[in-house]
């Protein structure tokens, strides 16, 4: 398959069909459920596959910073929140964010309230960050006397409107085939719920937004939830594989990597391939193995990973390091393209910075 696509340096292939089947079922399940669908574009950050998103209904985005933000808006995204507690430092983009698109933002203390109601012009809507048992950032509802001090901040300011309560349960991302998803996702909609009840009767029109891949993937109930804000789906990668999220069938990326060493008397393979086109996150596979992808074999149209896959056992900045099967160390001459599935695609795109489809495409990503 990969010959027709000249390929001679690292390249993050990307499976279109697969990529629009996974956000066709997202979006469908968050109608399904009534939830607002608001995906997270940090793990994409392409204008043109943002675009594959409007087939689907999907008219509201989350981001991760406020350049990603004017990127997105640049394309005609309005309504757009920046899931990361607001930098009051970006004071110049902040205010012309604000000036131009619906801009909801995320805090978690009063000093970011007063700096924006100071430096801003045009009115945001803002979240406060709740934390669910991730402890990286955000309230809990034992904080009350805090969040209310934060409230009353917002009433005295015509530019700040409170919009609800946002939560990213990042620690669903630990669990393995088990209980460990749905038990995070009880706790997420216990805290949102008791938030809820304490602060629905003065801010009838608050909104609950939650978003991880891991819960909105597997859950089937979102009670008290009125959005969801999923990223990893996009593409899904080896993590999510191994949590339960998704099978292989449904990653949508793939990092064809030249062959350029063979070690048969250690049976492994040497790939142009390393800490700088993968990251260097790591897995724990079912096996027990500490992995840094598994390599798929090539199909008609694509990829398809074999049951019991070779995988990449360490990187280092432009080195992949395969640890092959005895018959994949057969068959592979150097100057072969071994197609690595991603352990995290998110960062894998973000280093990318570049797609090329299986139809010989190239599409664009922000850069930095």
């Amino acid at each position: 398959m990969y010959e027709q696509l000249n390929i001679s340096t690292p390249t993050l292939l990307l499976d279109e069909e697969k990529c629009r089947r996974n956000i066709e079922a997202m979006a469908e399940k968050a109608r399904r459920h009534d939830l607002l669908f608001r995906p997270h574009f940090k793990t994409h950050q392409s204008q043109e596959l943002g675009r594959w998103f409007r087939d689907y209904g999907v008219d509201s985005i989350t981001v991760s910073s406020l350049k990603m933000a004017s990127y997105f808006a640049d394309d005609g995204w309005l309504d757009i929140t920046v899931a990361f507690p607001v930098n009051i430092r970006e004071q110049q983009r902040l205010s012309a964010l604000a000036s131009r698109v619906q801009l909801n933002l995320v805090a978690e203390n009063t000093e970011s309230l007063d700096a924006l109601d100071k430096l801003l012009q045009s009115p945001v809507r803002i979240f406060i960050k709740t934390d669910t048992g991730y402890h990286r950032t955000g309230l809990g509802p034992h904080q009350s006397e805090l969040i209310d001090r934060m409230l009353n901040r917002m009433e005295r300011s015509s530019k700040l409107e409170f919009a609800g309560f946002l939560a990213h349960a990042g620690h669903s991302y630990q669990g393995r085939r088990d209980k460990v998803v749905a038990e995070v996702h009880r706790e997420a909609l216990d805290v949102m719920q008791q938030l809820r009840d304490r602060y629905e009767g003065r801010y009838p029109t608050m909104m609950v937004s939650l978003g991880d891949t891991p819960t909105c993937s597997t859950m089937t109930e979102y009670p008290g939830v009125d959005e969801i804000r999923p990223g990893n789906f996009v593409f899904y990668d080896l993590t999510q594989v191994f949590i339960g999220s998704c099978s292989a069938e449904n990653i949508a990326v793939g990092l064809a990597c030249p062959v350029v060493a063979l070690h048969p008397d250690r049976q492994e393979i040497i790939l142009y391939g390393g800490g700088v086109h993968l990251s260097k996150d790591r897995v724990e596979d079912p096996g027990g193995r500490t992995i840094f992808g598994y390599v798929a074999d090539w199909t008609q149209r694509g990829w398809q990973l074999h049951e019991k896959p070779a995988y990449l056992r360490s990187l280092s900045q432009e080195h992949g390091i395969v640890r092959a099967t005895p018959e994949m160390m057969q068959r592979t001459k150097v100057g072969d393209l071994l197609c690595v599935l991603p352990v995290h695609s998110c960062m894998t795109a973000d280093l990318m910075k570049e797609y090329l489809t299986l139809d010989g495409k190239s599409i664009d990503m922000m850069k930095w």
